[in-house]
């Protein structure tokens, strides 16, 4: 497997085009609608946000992608259409069905999403214009123009693209996403667009994604918010030629799956070292758990934890705050057996605290990346979980997120 470049369009078969309507910014500064087409109807997958109060796009791609079909998806950002009760409704078919007409195909072919201010009611007259534009543009647009177009408080476009054999033919899968705040799994205030020319019956193609964003996307974490549209979408069109995979068993599906977890955790590393306000990526590895669903549940304490968070923005050695985590979380552990490092550097055994060099500590703390080690020594259960620093920039950007 080698990564290459392209983003979501990388697999052979996909157009894409992007447009500014003036959702939030004006018309014409920020590119805020994409468009994404298959070409004909392709197997289809999609994973969703687990918060009981869901946008009204997440609600209709949840009835569109029922069938394991699709052939386009129509995204915009600069509003979340949520918490807009039987408007917002309406609203998120109204985007089905412009993107379907204008391609000449049935509405519940097409998936929706949408991006940023929850409660704020849609502009449908613009976003009417920007998709009809957007279809008359369809095939002109590029990967890093549709990481643009999703972006909210991002930073930078985030994309990842992959070749690998799949069954002695040359696959490719590739993805973009968004997202920097309001992240916490399971799944986040994220949308990630993932395609591949790979052939994969639907049923294979949800049992992969599933996989594969429960090692990555459903790892990180930035500030323990989840958000209300939260959804990860991927369409196989079988352009590869490969023999389709229809069961596990299937000569192709490890590789495949393989294929798309690498896509799906590049891109959500690229999240965690975005988080608004960051200046540190965070690594938290827990391992000797009882389970790999203890080591995650107490990997995660750890990383939401504010205390934690600031203190290695600070650049402070006070290991006591991880151990706290490590100790509220919803998971055994045992005090007197944790080994804990930090940025290599071992600070307990068996739960007592090492002598600290503490200009050391401060020193190594000023690295861009931070690894954290937790070893409960219990068992064999593993987890490794993503995240980032708290910082002053985080309260700015989120007080000041609607003005």
């Amino acid at each position: 497997m080698e990564e290459v470049e392209g983003g979501i369009l990388a697999a052979s078969g996909f157009s894409a085009s992007t447009v500014s309507c003036g959702i939030k910014a004006p018309k014409g500064t920020r590119k805020d609608i994409l468009l994404i087409d298959a070409g004909t109807a392709v197997a289809a997958a999609a994973v969703f946000t687990t918060n009981r109060v869901q946008a009204a796009p997440v609600l209709v791609s949840k009835e569109h992608i029922r069938t394991g079909l699709a052939r386009a998806l129509v995204i915009n950002s600069g509003n979340a259409n949520a918490c807009n009760g039987q408007k917002g409704m309406e609203d998120a078919r109204a985007m089905a069905a412009e993107t379907a007409s204008g391609l000449g195909i049935p509405a519940e072919m097409v998936l929706v999403a949408s991006t940023g201010v929850i409660g704020r009611p849609m502009p449908m007259d613009c976003i009417r214009e920007g998709i009809r534009e957007a279809v008359g543009l369809i095939g002109k647009g590029e990967g890093t123009d549709a990481a643009r177009a999703i972006m909210t408080t991002d930073t930078v476009p985030k994309e990842c693209s992959v070749r690998f054999d799949m069954d002695g033919v040359t696959v490719s899968i590739g993805g973009i996403a968004k997202g920097a705040g309001m992240i916490c799994p399971n799944m986040a205030t994220m949308i990630s667009l993932i395609t591949t020319d790979a052939a994969i019956a639907p049923g294979m193609l949800n049992k992969a994604l599933r996989h594969a964003v429960g090692k990555s996307f459903n790892c990180i974490t930035v500030d323990g918010d989840m958000s209300t549209n939260d959804t990860v979408f991927v369409l196989a069109n079988a352009k590869a030629g490969n023999s389709i995979v229809t069961s596990a068993d299937s000569s192709g599906y490890k590789a495949f799956e393989t294929a798309l977890t690498h896509v799906c955790t590049t891109l959500a590393k690229k999240i965690a070292r975005d988080g608004e306000g960051a200046t540190k990526f965070v690594e938290i590895v827990v391992k000797g758990a009882r389970s790999d669903t203890d080591a995650r549940v107490i990997g995660l304490s750890v990383a939401n934890s504010a205390l934690v968070k600031t203190a290695i923005y600070g650049k402070d050695p006070n290991w006591g705050r991880i151990l706290c985590a490590v100790g509220y979380a919803d998971a055994p552990s045992d005090p007197d057996t944790i080994d804990l490092f930090l940025c290599g550097h071992p600070l307990t055994r068996n739960g007592m605290g090492l002598p600290l060099d503490e200009p050391l500590m401060r020193k190594a703390l000023e690295a861009n990346e931070i690894p954290i080690v937790i070893d409960l020594n219990m068992g064999d259960g593993t987890a490794t979980i993503w995240t980032c620093d708290l910082s002053h920039e985080y309260v700015t950007v989120n007080a000041e997120y609607t003005t």
